[in-house]
């Protein structure tokens, strides 16, 4: 569908929606029904109108948005490249998991290599991560005490820095070769005022919703819609946000706002918000260009999630953001959408409970006979749900935005409420990412879910109870919305009753020469997926055929008899790596081999490691439009009967 049918279809959304919330503030409410009904009334009308002018104001940034796209400067001199310092934060992270950040910054390329700083600033200032950045090449700044967290660390190495441009990276965060290619040249078009460009977050293994819910064929990762459309959609509104890592910004952009903010949890939200207060683009490229870890725990999530919540309710009130006559109108309206954002949580809450409150306890919150209803609520939520689907390519639907939001509400709905109201947490806690083969279930996460599943399905069984007939047919709209909140909940329960986690290591699709050394002779292969601990092959050539019995080749036909548990070499081979590993074979088949591998050396292990990483993961990147709910519940339920 091309642009112009797209925009009359989000037009026609927004009026549709308009007329249903002005007939739903001013026509029924139930205000003869008491101070409890009026009270459920007002909040569910509340929670419709945040829902309804939140995707409003993202339609309107999507019709906007070519018009705000800064093209490529695809010819750059290479002399007009200035010097970059890459600062890779870390605090507590495991140093193993550091290295390969540090090992693949040190493979960038640039025009002039000397040009590029690369430095590992350690606020936890650990020998031994001084000894391994200075190992790989990199500098080292390192501090001992640090009240201002991620902040104190970048502005402690803001002082003993001096390049023009500076790049970001989280410690998990594995920038590709062409990072520095890909975005430098922004910085050399002087009309756009640039003062940081964030390319999006991306992640190399599964997360908790595409892991726990056993959908990691069908779904792509679920920040994948905030960095490649939320925050895309953004720079109509020059509100793009900085997410604190895989950013260049413009040193002398960052000193012109005092550094990196204090008084915040989002520190990286708040210096994108400085920097379009002081007159500078902030620009989200769509290409991606590093990926990091996804959290691997359901309490790490949910933390990593208050967090975001609290800091950017902070960070909008520090900077007075959505009333500052230093922000266009349009950028204001947008950090209002921001702020409301985090509210939606508690609007899905509201969802959850108001048919529970009027089918179970008899609360009455709408005053409007069922054609009415039906009249002005249906045209504005069908028009809605395809415009949801038009509204992002592909990544994102109205279901799975639902499913997201009832599996965080219960969490989120608080902290948000609590920060709106002063009530702050000011202390910066990092995100736990380590790698651990275990169950992710988390069952005292479940009990929130679990009360409002029986909540919903009594309320159900009491509502249909002796309906036949029209009877059922005019309840329908309430059974329907009843109904609708089960399945949600039910894929609540799923995700917290997580997942058995066999692998530390991630495999990576990836198809790539290769060569298996086996018995003093060498057969083609092609690799299917990498890790760090594993590696599939399929044959690219002659001699992987079992030889018959009591027939045995010789010289270059012969036939490759390795069999499982039978050590071998591999070198794998790219256009810019090249590395031999040591491999024990765990599976043999007619055309595969699965192998543990371990690289020769340090050197082959820098290799194997950007041979892994330097390249675009292999999950999902859009939705399977062939899943439906009832495929995703039913492939839950035997999955997990499977494994009983």
């Amino acid at each position: 569908m091309n642009d112009k049918k797209k925009n009359r279809i989000f037009l026609a959304a927004i009026i549709s929606s308009g007329i249903y919330l002005f007939w739903r503030i001013f026509f029924t409410l139930p205000w003869q029904e008491g101070v409890v009904s009026v009270a459920a009334g007002c909040a569910l009308v509340l929670a419709e109108t945040v829902t309804l002018s939140g995707t409003a104001e993202l339609m309107i940034s999507r019709m906007r948005a070519p018009a705000f796209e800064i093209p490529f400067p695809e010819k750059t001199e290479p002399e007009r490249f200035p010097h970059v310092d890459v600062l890779i934060a870390t605090h507590n992270e495991p140093e193993e998991l550091l290295y390969k950040t540090v090992n693949a910054c040190t493979f960038l390329e640039y025009p002039d290599p000397a040009k590029v700083h690369i430095y590992v600033c350690d606020d936890g200032g650990r020998e031994n991560v001084r000894r391994m950045a200075e190992h790989l090449g990199a500098g080292y700044i390192g501090m001992k005490e640090n009240p201002h967290a991620k902040s104190g660390n970048y502005n402690h190495a803001l002082a003993k820095t001096s390049s023009p441009l500076v790049a970001t990276f989280d410690a998990d965060m594995i920038p590709r070769r062409t990072f520095l290619m890909r975005t430098v040249p922004y910085f050399l078009i002087p009309e756009w005022k640039l003062g940081l460009l964030q390319t999006p977050q991306s992640f190399y293994n599964q997360d908790l919703f595409q892991f726990n819910l056993y959908a990691e064929k069908g779904i792509p990762n679920e920040q994948d819609f905030f960095s490649r459309e939320i925050n895309l959609l953004r720079n109509a509104t020059n509100t793009a946000a900085y997410t604190g890592s895989n950013t260049v910004i413009l040193r002398e952009a960052l000193e012109e706002i005092g550094g990196f903010p204090y008084g915040t949890v989002t520190e990286d939200f708040e210096t994108s918000l400085r920097l379009q207060k002081a007159g500078y683009r902030t620009y989200a490229s769509a290409e991606v260009l590093a990926a990091g870890l996804s959290t691997t725990t359901a309490g790490s999530m949910i933390r990593q999630r208050i967090r975001w919540a609290r800091g950017v309710i902070q960070s909008i009130q520090n900077t007075n953001a959505i009333f500052t006559g230093k922000l266009p109108l349009p950028a204001r309206i947008s950090y209002l959408n921001a702020w409301l954002y985090w509210w939606s949580f508690l609007c899905r809450l509201i969802f959850l409970l108001s048919p529970v409150l009027f089918a179970l306890f008899d609360i009455q919150l709408v005053e409007c006979g069922f054609w009415e209803l039906l009249l002005f609520w249906l045209p504005s939520h069908l028009l809605s749900r395809l415009a949801m689907e038009y509204l992002s390519t592909n990544i994102r639907s109205a279901r799975w935005s639902h499913i997201i939001d009832t599996i965080l509400a219960p969490y989120l709905a608080g902290p948000v409420l609590l920060e709106s109201i002063g009530i702050h947490r000011k202390q910066f806690q990092v995100t736990d990412k380590n790698r651990r083969r275990e169950k992710t279930a988390s069952g005292r996460y479940l009990i929130p879910h679990g009360i409002l599943i029986l909540l919903t399905a009594a309320a159900i069984l009491r509502f249909a109870k002796g309906k036949y007939g029209m009877a059922l047919f005019y309840s329908s709209v309430i059974l329907y919305w009843l109904g609708y909140n089960l399945v949600l909940l039910l894929y609540a329960v799923f995700f917290m009753l997580g997942r058995e986690s066999r692998r530390i290591s991630d495999r990576i699709g990836a198809k790539e020469k290769a060569q298996i050394i086996w018995g003093g002779r060498s057969y083609p292969a092609m690799t299917e997926d990498v890790s760090e601990e594993g590696i599939a092959l399929r044959s690219a050539g002659p001699g992987w055929e079992k030889e018959e019995p009591g027939v045995e080749k010789e010289g270059p036909g012969a036939a490759l008899t390795l069999q499982k548990g039978d050590a071998f070499e591999i070198v794998v081979t790219t256009e810019y790596y090249r590395a031999k590993l040591r491999a024990v074979c765990v599976y043999r088949g007619k055309e595969k081999i699965t192998a543990t591998v371990e690289a020769a050396d340090e050197e082959n292990y820098r290799n194997w490691l950007q041979i892994i990483h330097d390249r675009e993961h292999s999950l999902p990147r859009e939705l399977d439009p062939w899943m439906t709910i009832y495929d995703e519940i039913s492939q839950n339920v035997l999955a997990r009967w499977k494994k009983r």
